[in-house]
């Protein structure tokens, strides 16, 4: 049962999760640099900057170039409600509602894809190339790993999907390799290393970024929203994954501090990964993606072979 306590924690987490999500990396990155670097509030100094901005648009856009990225930032959001943020309970829960937010991503993603067509630019029409190659990899990873997390907890929505306590050694391994498939869905729904990199400029490895060069004003920002807020909810949802007290109506106080805590430690280990590790070739990045379709099969498979056992 939601509770008003959890519904407006569950709203602050909506409104400042993204922005402290994205400004944790980026002072992440900073403090591994070696450099001072940007306030964790900068993400959303960023955002009211390009909303005082005048979009610029090219001769050749159409509607469907001004509308795609509020499409994308509703989808995102519409999607969000289901997801239990704070490891307690989201906003909206119904049967099968991971579903929905796959799809509603999916729609978000789609939308992104046509704006970036809509330029007639041969170079965003290969980010959007490249964006629908991962998409066939990603949605079924997402779908394997919540099948599995099904099956093993017997639940239905994604809040009881998530709560997954491990008592077995096979229960470990399902959630474990669950852990896995999800963490490369998360890092790819929310454009980051080693699949992507939101500050690069080289042409020859761009994927988000190269879909939104023709974006200015409040469609770029409503665009970096999207991406920040994707971000936040997969954090979220891994968080929630880890949480032993996830789901725990009794254990309010503890299920939302360990979530907390959880987001901001992976938060920090995101930044401290972009910051070690080198982003992979684009032919790498199909097998990065497989790799995850692979765990979230070993997840399922690993379900099923504790029934028949």
């Amino acid at each position: 049962m939601t509770t008003p306590l959890v519904v407006l924690a569950d709203l602050a987490a909506f409104a400042l999760g993204p922005i402290l999500a994205v400004g944790v990396i980026q002072r992440t990155r900073s403090v591994w640099a070696g450099r001072r670097g940007p306030p964790i509030l900068q993400p959303w100094f960023d955002l009211q900057r390009l909303v005082r901005k005048t979009a610029v648009y090219g001769h050749t856009a159409t509607a469907i170039f001004r509308v795609a990225p509020w499409v994308g930032l509703a989808a995102a959001i519409a999607g969000g409600v289901v997801v239990p943020i704070l490891g307690v309970a989201p906003l909206l829960s119904f049967p099968l509602d991971f579903v929905w937010l796959a799809y509603a991503w999916g729609l978000g993603r789609a939308a992104l894809m046509l704006g970036a067509l809509d330029t007639g630019s041969a170079f965003e029409g290969m980010g959007a190339a490249r964006e629908a190659t991962f998409a066939t990899l990603v949605e079924p990873a997402l779908f394997l790993v919540f099948g599995a997390l099904s099956l093993l907890t017997g639940q239905h929505a994604l809040a009881g999907l998530l709560a997954v306590q491990p008592t077995s050694g096979g229960d470990v391994f399902v959630w474990g390799a669950s852990v896995a498939a999800l963490t490369v869905v998360v890092l790819i729904e929310g454009a980051r290393l080693p699949a992507d990199d939101p500050a690069t400029h080289l042409e020859l490895t761009m994927v988000h970024e190269v879909m939104v060069l023709d974006h200015s004003g409040p469609e770029l920002a409503a665009i970096q929203a999207t991406a920040a807020l994707k971000l936040a909810l997969g954090i979220g949802m891994l968080a929630a994954l880890l949480n032993p007290w996830s789901g725990d109506q009794g254990a309010i106080g503890l299920a939302l501090g360990c979530n907390l805590a959880l987001s901001l430690g992976l938060a920090v280990a995101i930044g401290s990964m972009e910051s070690l590790a080198a982003r992979l070739a684009t032919r790498d990045v199909p097998r990065y993606l497989l790799g995850a379709v692979i765990a979230g099969g070993v997840a399922l498979l690993g379900t099923l072979w504790q029934g028949a056992a």
